[in-house]
């Protein structure tokens, strides 16, 4: 072999090293995680709510983990503060649809949050699963969200229903924040309540207002049969009830679940609050994944679970989102339908079914606050 040849030949072996060594390098490495977002408000009026969501879907996803991921992969979880309004959550949303390896978000908590996060989930095919938004204008508002919370409608026309067939009230007084999901909340009841034959009288006020006694004063003229306290703020139903107190203004009391699931609102103002009929979730918290997830946080953070109901969905948003990549993989558009085909799933909030509108079936139940706790109402009592 001549000296030439010889060159010739191992310029062709050094080629073919060079381009084998670049494939081999630029084979893609599969990822060892799956990389979820999460939303919910860390800082604000609901920043304690926040904390709890984050704190039990930690602990769901540490025993995932443990127990050896999703197909040998870990979760990771990247929370982002959605703030309860808009605006932190749309920039929240943005920054996780900028990481390509995020094709699923839990979120958002609040309406505002969900709201918001819808349309760049669209625009970049990113499924957004919310174990807490009920706002009406949720339903059915994209393929990309499925929700496994009740709608706001649930629990309105539950009210209404108690409060006129049970309670035979013909007259009810509506004191009402300014905000999207008291007033989704409102309009089922009184679409409801008219509509079985009741009368139903209101006065709003913005989130800033500190003085009740005007709209107060302009209901108590009225003469109605119970008042309706239509929050979104928890923290201002000791001042809404007080000023109702001192115009010795006494009625039955109607309140939505966000003071009925509150155990600190309640602990804090349980003789404001005695007699009040309120809602939450219609769940048995005598099952076994709810008694264990108690028990677990309990363990953990050595207090009792507090917004049980929040605790539940959350916790179960995370197991779902895991059998669903177990099944069809981690891909956005498959995990959506996914959801719409979700059938008796059982999880800590009990068995969950989800429509083709990706809400969840079941919703509210009428409870009763009585000696700072919220039981169910038996609604053949005279309670």
């Amino acid at each position: 072999m001549s000296r030439t040849v010889k060159i010739i030949f191992w310029l062709i072996v050094a080629l073919i090293v060079l381009v084998l060594s670049y494939q081999l390098l630029n084979v893609p490495v599969e990822d060892s995680t799956i990389k979820i977002g999460f939303i919910a408000p860390f800082t604000g009026e609901s920043s304690d709510k926040g904390k709890l969501v984050k704190d039990i879907t930690s602990m769901a996803v540490e025993e995932i983990n443990e127990t050896g991921g999703i197909d040998g992969k870990k979760i990771e979880v990247i929370y982002k503060d959605g703030g309860c309004n808009s605006s932190a959550a749309t920039s929240a949303m943005q920054k996780l649809a900028s990481d390509e390896k995020i094709k699923v978000v839990i979120g958002g908590f609040c309406d505002s949050e969900s709201l918001a996060a819808i349309p760049i989930a669209e625009e970049n095919k990113i499924f957004l699963l919310s174990s807490r938004s009920s706002s009406a204008d949720l339903i059915n508002i994209s393929k990309y969200f499925a929700r496994i919370y009740p709608s706001n409608n649930d629990q309105g026309s539950v009210l209404s229903e108690i409060a006129y067939n049970d309670k035979e009230w013909k007259k009810v007084a509506v004191i009402q924040e300014k905000l999207d999901r008291p007033l989704n909340i409102f309009e089922a009841f009184k679409s409801n309540f008219e509509l079985m034959g009741g009368e139903v009288v209101k006065e709003e006020f913005s989130a800033e207002t500190s003085d009740f006694s005007p709209a107060l004063t302009k209901l108590k003229k009225e003469e109605s049969d119970a008042i309706f306290v239509n929050i979104e703020t928890s923290s201002i139903i000791e001042m809404i009830l007080k000023q109702i107190r001192d115009l010795k203004w006494e009625l039955p009391l109607l309140v939505t679940d966000v003071v009925g699931s509150d155990e600190k609102i309640i602990e804090e103002n349980s003789k404001l609050l005695e007699g009040a009929l309120t809602t939450e979730l219609n769940i048995n918290i005598s099952n076994n994944k709810f008694e264990q997830l108690a028990k677990d946080y309990e363990l953990k953070y050595k207090e009792e679970l507090p917004f049980q109901s929040y605790a539940q969905t959350s916790h179960d948003a995370i197991l779902m989102i895991r059998d669903a990549i177990t099944e069809v993989g981690y891909d956005a558009d498959k995990i959506a339908e996914w959801f719409r085909s979700v059938e008796d799933w059982q999880g800590a909030s009990g068995l969950i079914t989800l429509g083709d509108d990706g809400d969840r079936d079941d919703g509210y139940v009428v409870k009763i606050i009585l000696d700072g706790k919220t039981i169910e109402l038996k609604q053949d009592s005279d309670e």
